[in-house]
């Protein structure tokens, strides 16, 4: 690495959001100082994704690189030709991401050496990234363990995993790290104590539990609300640790915690994230991105028929909507289909859209000129019906998502639970007026909670549109197959959060001096 660069070590980098952003901040030269020297992933999907991206950084600026690029995206090349074309910097990437899926805690000699390596060339600032698994922590995890009475949280190394990254801060003691979670990290349990108060203690001290010898201190930080006493920074609330996304320009309400260390010898104060006035909402930023229609999942899948299809369910809507809203109103919502679509598009429509600024430059720099990852999933046909009444409910309604109380007899799914209370969310559109719920690994499974708001569409979201949602770029390429795609888009930091991030940590780093 050069001088005056900054070291990233990314830890449980998933498909690379959080290095995403980072990696894209610039400074006042219009130069990007973050350097990503190593990204630890364990899923193989998701690996092959970040070295992909790792190798697209380093020949973005190449004469032919970012063509060359193109041409892979829009399956002109192969991806082994793609890398042929620039071996040094494709096996640059592959050592980025260390040749393979590697998984801190069973591959720790190799990912330790790696960093030791990178600590023994460098000279400047380091900064450690990455959230641990949250499986373990997560309201939804821990409502399924619940469920197994021979889980023991204690016996759970998911719980434990921030424990690996501890022992990175001992090995690196970089002059900053940031730690992702979910929320449920500040309420979850170990034998009937809160975790987290002990996870910021270690976080403060790492050497306290990797019984490391000369290892420095942290302080540690909220991100969004400022410290009483800077110097020893402590807060009212564990809560003031969550950062809710949809305050900072991101058009999701993903609420995470996000908790930034700073060396104790380093006497800076780092500043907060500055919100956003306005929400960013669903249509704002998908109402680009090209129509596509749902497929059949259970017969042969053929276009006029899905139209034929969607042609009738406007009428039973039309019927059954009419009970629930003004008659006129409903005569002039129209449920006919969208004619000539087609499941999958890679055609990029230039025309107006209302992205904001702070997002339209985000997506569409480096802009490949088609659409990427952006397929439907087939539907079974009495689902097709649930997602256009679940669609134009929400539009009618003024943006809300309608319950399974609203949901007529008619449409009510074959589910033991329907009527229960349980599962009153299980059909959910995202309204095109507000911004979108949390974009979770759920999305893989089936869709339901993830309606697209166009009831002429009739369709679950695409990875793309998932994507725009978590804000990534435009040119950011998920590898794998989709429902992986899924998976790793519901389980990444939004990368333009992880910008504003990046910004403040290149705030405290003193680099003129490097």
């Amino acid at each position: 690495m050069m001088a005056g660069e900054i070291l990233v070590i990314d830890l449980f980098a998933g498909p690379g959001g959080l290095g995403e952003g980072i990696s894209s901040v610039a400074d006042e030269s219009g130069n990007s100082p973050f350097k990503i020297g190593i990204s630890v992933e364990k899923e193989p999907s998701a690996h092959k994704t970040l070295t992909t991206r790792a190798f697209y950084r380093r020949i973005k600026a190449l004469d032919g690189g970012l063509d060359s690029y193109f041409r892979y995206v829009r399956g002109e090349l192969t991806r082994e030709e793609l890398f042929c074309l620039y071996p040094e910097h494709a096996q640059e990437a592959s050592n980025e991401t260390l040749e393979q899926p590697r998984a801190l805690g069973d591959d720790n000699e190799l990912i330790h050496d790696r960093i030791r390596e990178l600590l023994a060339t460098h000279i400047g600032p380091k900064v450690v990234i990455g959230g641990p698994p949250c499986q373990a922590y997560s309201l939804a995890g821990r409502s399924r363990n619940a469920g197994n009475k021979d889980y023991k949280a204690e016996d759970d190394h998911r719980n434990f995993l921030y424990k690996e990254y501890l022992k990175v801060l001992s090995i690196a003691q970089p002059d900053v790290f940031v730690m992702e979670n979910v929320r449920g990290i500040l309420s979850a349990k170990i034998n009937g104590k809160v975790m987290f108060p002990q996870i910021l203690e270690d976080l403060r001290n790492p050497s306290k539990v990797t019984s490391s010898r000369d290892v420095t201190q942290y302080r540690v930080f909220s991100l969004v609300v400022e410290a009483k006493n800077p110097k020893d920074p402590k807060y009212d609330d564990s809560s003031d640790f969550l950062i809710r996304s949809e305050q900072y320009g991101v058009p999701q309400a993903r609420h995470r915690v996000i908790l930034l260390g700073v060396r104790q010898d380093i006497n800076r104060i780092p500043a907060t994230i500055a919100p956003i006035a306005e929400t960013v909402t669903v249509q704002q930023v998908l109402s680009d991105l090209p129509p596509l229609r749902s497929g059949f999942s259970k017969q042969k899948d053929v276009q006029k028929d899905w139209e034929k299809q969607i042609r009738l369910n406007a009428k039973k809507l039309k019927r059954i909507l009419a009970t629930k809203f003004d008659r006129e109103v409903v005569d002039n919502l129209d449920l006919e289909p969208l004619l000539g679509l087609e499941r999958q598009s890679c055609l990029f429509m230039e025309k107006e859209h209302n992205i904001p600024p702070h997002l339209e430059s985000w997506y569409l720099y480096n802009h490949p000129g088609c659409v990427l990852n952006h397929a439907t999933r087939g539907h079974m046909t009495s689902d097709l019906l649930r997602y256009a009444f679940s669609a134009a409910f929400t539009k009618l309604s003024g943006g809300i998502s309608p319950k399974a109380r609203d949901f007529p007899a008619e449409l009510a799914p074959e589910h033991e639970n329907w009527d229960s209370g349980s599962h009153a969310d299980r059909f959910r559109t995202q309204a095109a007026n507000k911004c979108a719920t949390t974009v979770t690994s759920h999305i893989s499974k089936d869709g339901h909670y993830f309606i697209h708001y166009d009831p002429q569409q009739c369709r679950s979201l695409t990875v793309r549109e998932a994507a725009r949602l978590q804000t990534f770029p435009d040119n950011y390429l998920f590898e794998g197959n989709r429902t992986q795609q899924y998976v790793q888009v519901g389980n990444a930091v939004p990368p333009y959060l992880a910008n504003q991030i990046g910004k403040i940590v290149l705030g405290i780093l003193d680099v003129d001096q490097v």
